[in-house]
């Protein structure tokens, strides 16, 4: 007999593993299935740094990140393992960025201040700026790893089964739920399922749900030391610059000291999940090479370490977030999305058990009627 589940979730990156957890402590039996080894490095959620911050030019964003926040705590708490480093934020760059992350900040009481950028260079000695500064406390950094790691192991203690090395070949709707059909010819029948994929959700759902254009790009980031490693810890760091630079602590993945993470968020190259190549580009190394020459002369301009994760992107650059059926998809979150995972988790969970769920925005009919 098939194994049976009242929910699936096919995908144990960050977003999967949110949704074990949510969906387990609301006390439904969870059978996660994932292709890879845990802690695997073909997706979107290894590493030890991922940015988190309160910081956004869009109000429903501005919002979200403050419950995001609350779930962390609480899955620091449930898992008993620090996973943010609070260490503030600073956006600057283009004005009418700067003025609409101000604007939206000051809307939902946010404690942030606006700095001149020779005040700014002063607070944080090896960085330049321009224009106006803003600076708010609530941010920093999440250990992405840990937090799937801490995911999965509060969803297994509250009874989740957890299936690593198992890819799924395809997904069968009946009338009383879902056969999923692994590789090995084995199936498992869910009343729900959720896709929690990636770059692979077009492979799985596209036949299935009206999906909006799900772009997989392979993206590049380097670490650069820092000059004085004993000097005070930087904050993360959105510069509207370029191709969207941001850079953070670097967190376990950069080698000793407080090396700087850096990265483009536009300008990755197109690929697929399993078309990546995982070569580092050698124009964007020369790109944040002169980056680092210009703006950031407290490091040494020569990376240390490089590396490269997947981007899945909707037009919109909105989370994709519905249920039609049995099925969910849930994510892909466009390149922002990991300062949001265990609220992603909760609202994926909500879509599994007939709840609020997400905002309309996220929803397959927002991103129809914006790009059709």
């Amino acid at each position: 007999m098939p194994q049976r589940c009242e929910l699936a979730v096919i995908g144990g990156g960050l977003m999967g593993a949110a949704t074990a957890w949510a969906a387990s402590r609301r006390g439904l039996s969870v059978l996660l299935l994932e292709q890879f080894d845990p802690g695997h490095h073909h997706g979107s959620s290894h590493g030890s740094a991922r940015i988190v911050r309160r910081a956004y030019d869009d109000a429903m964003y501005t919002r979200l990140t403050g419950r995001a926040f609350e779930l962390w705590r609480e899955l620091e708490f449930d898992s008993g393992s620090p996973l943010l480093r609070i260490l503030g934020g600073v956006d600057f760059g283009a004005r009418s960025y700067v003025d609409a992350v101000a604007g939206q900040l000051a809307d939902a009481a946010v404690e942030h201040e606006v700095l001149d950028p020779r005040e700014a260079e002063r607070r944080w000695p090896g960085m330049v700026f321009e224009g106006p500064v803003i600076h708010h406390p609530q941010a920093g950094t999440v250990d992405a790893a840990a937090a799937v790691t801490a995911f999965l192991d509060g969803a297994e203690r509250r009874a989740a089964t957890l299936r690593f090395g198992t890819a799924v070949r395809s997904l069968q709707e009946g009338p009383s739920g879902v056969r999923i059909v692994l590789d090995d010819g084995e199936s498992v029948e869910a009343a729900r399922v959720v896709v929690a994929a990636g770059g692979w959700t077009a492979e799985l759902l596209g036949d299935r749900l009206p999906l909006p254009a799900l772009t997989v790009t392979q993206q590049d980031a380097f670490h650069f030391p820092r000059l004085d490693a004993a000097a005070g810890a930087w904050p993360s760091v959105i510069h509207e610059h370029g191709n969207g630079i941001y850079h953070l602590a670097g967190g376990r993945d950069g080698g000793p000291g407080d090396d700087r993470k850096i990265g483009e968020h536009y300008g990755g190259r197109r690929t697929t999940a399993t078309g990546r190549d995982g070569v580092v580009t050698a124009a964007t190394r020369q790109r944040l090479t002169e980056y680092v020459k210009r703006w950031l002369p407290g490091l040494d301009p020569v990376p240390r370490t490089e590396t490269t994760c997947l981007y899945t992107t909707t037009p919109s650059e909105d989370f994709l977030l519905d249920r039609v059926g049995s099925l969910i998809v849930c994510s892909p979150c466009s390149g922002h999305g990991a300062k949001f995972a265990p609220l992603i988790g909760e609202l994926t969970a909500d879509l599994v058990t007939g709840g609020e769920g997400p905002p309309a925005a996220f929803r397959l009919a927002a991103h129809t009627a914006r790009h059709g």
